[in-house]
């Protein structure tokens, strides 16, 4: 019971992006962390992004202090892993190709490099829902199923994992919270080509996080065949070492992360049912009897906005960070004490 009350009160107040593969029977978790937002500025839910709309966490570049937020939140409160979310657009200057900007790509890499350089695991997220430049009716803009080609997205990956192929804490966010996916199948059959796009880089050891339709809904991860679709996603040498399901979920009336109050601790509904297809399905190291739980990552820091409900944004003043009562009360590892 002191497992599922700790989590639900983290889970409560927070933009999940779950990483799903084991916890040990005590519910301790190895990864804690924040979202630096601000690269995925003017992107919408269709997969529309202007690079313009873009207000990077990057002191030189907006005057916002995303390298002093993520050195609190790794000293102060114990986070080690960052989710750095960016539009496709933005890294190749609003084109609908593989190729990246080098100016572009170069600023993003400053977000990067300062995430890395406080010690934590760094996320590299696509942040296009699947899509590019709107959504058509019958769903013909989705990755692979009538949008861009998987060629140019796997070169899109291929680019971004060559760079950072030798970075150990680097981790593969493949796309944010795709939606109204025609067909899971073919959607999986796109994850594969940018897994092995990765994989072929030499980047041969680093996680990366596969999603699934309905927004990456932890609680239809299941239902939806999401599931059972990327379990078929290997590595090059057949194995799925360091793929993980990557599942987002929000405890509120309506699932949408933008109300105070947690209805709901998503046990029965949501990580009961997500975790028995897990174990079921093999995608489980060591100690699994009780849980799968391998880190949660809190939406949003960086450039959000501070009058967002689940606000996670610090404040400074005279010479220190002061955190939001949403993460010193719940979200902070030292806080919760969930991460080891």
């Amino acid at each position: 019971m002191a497992i599922k009350f700790s989590y639900s009160l983290v889970a409560a107040a927070l933009s999940a992006t779950t990483l799903l593969v084991n916890v040990r029977a005590t519910g301790i978790l190895e990864f804690a962390g924040v979202n630096i937002a601000g690269f995925d500025f003017g992107c919408g839910t269709d997969g529309t992004c202007v690079a313009s709309g873009a207000v990077p966490p990057v002191h030189q570049l907006s005057g916002i202090d995303g390298l002093g937020q993520m050195q609190h939140f790794f000293k102060d409160d114990g986070y080690n892993l960052f989710r750095l979310p960016v539009g496709w657009q933005y890294l190749t200057n609003d084109k609908m190709t593989g190729v990246l900007d080098e100016t572009q790509f170069a600023k993003y890499n400053m977000l990067v490099s300062d995430c890395l350089s406080t010690g934590a695991h760094c996320v590299i997220d696509i942040h296009n829902y699947a899509r590019f430049n709107g959504q058509a009716s019958d769903g013909a803009s989705i990755i692979g199923q009538g949008g861009p080609s998987n060629k140019i997205f796997a070169e899109l990956w291929s680019n971004i994992a060559k760079h950072w192929k030798n970075e150990t804490k680097v981790v593969f966010g493949i796309m944010n919270e795709p939606h109204d996916i025609p067909s899971i199948s073919t959607w999986a059959e796109t994850v594969q080509v940018a897994v092995t796009a990765i994989r072929k880089t030499g980047a041969t050891i680093q996680m990366i996080l596969l999603p699934g339709t309905d927004y990456t809904s932890a609680k239809t991860f299941v239902s939806s065949g999401s599931a059972d679709a990327l379990a078929s996603v290997r590595n090059l040498d057949g194995t799925f070492t360091n793929l993980i399901m990557d599942v987002h979920r929000y405890l509120d009336s309506d699932g949408s992360g933008t109300n105070t109050e947690c209805v709901t601790n998503g046990i029965e509904d949501t990580w009961d049912p997500l975790s028995t297809w897990l174990r079921a399905n093999g995608r489980l190291a060591l100690n699994s009897e009780t849980g799968v739980i391998l880190g949660y990552v809190g939406w949003a820091a960086g450039s959000f906005s501070t009058s967002y409900v689940l606000s996670q944004v610090p404040s400074y003043s005279g010479n220190a960070w002061n955190d939001t009562l949403l993460v010193s009360r719940a979200m902070s590892p030292r806080t919760n004490m969930l991460v080891v």
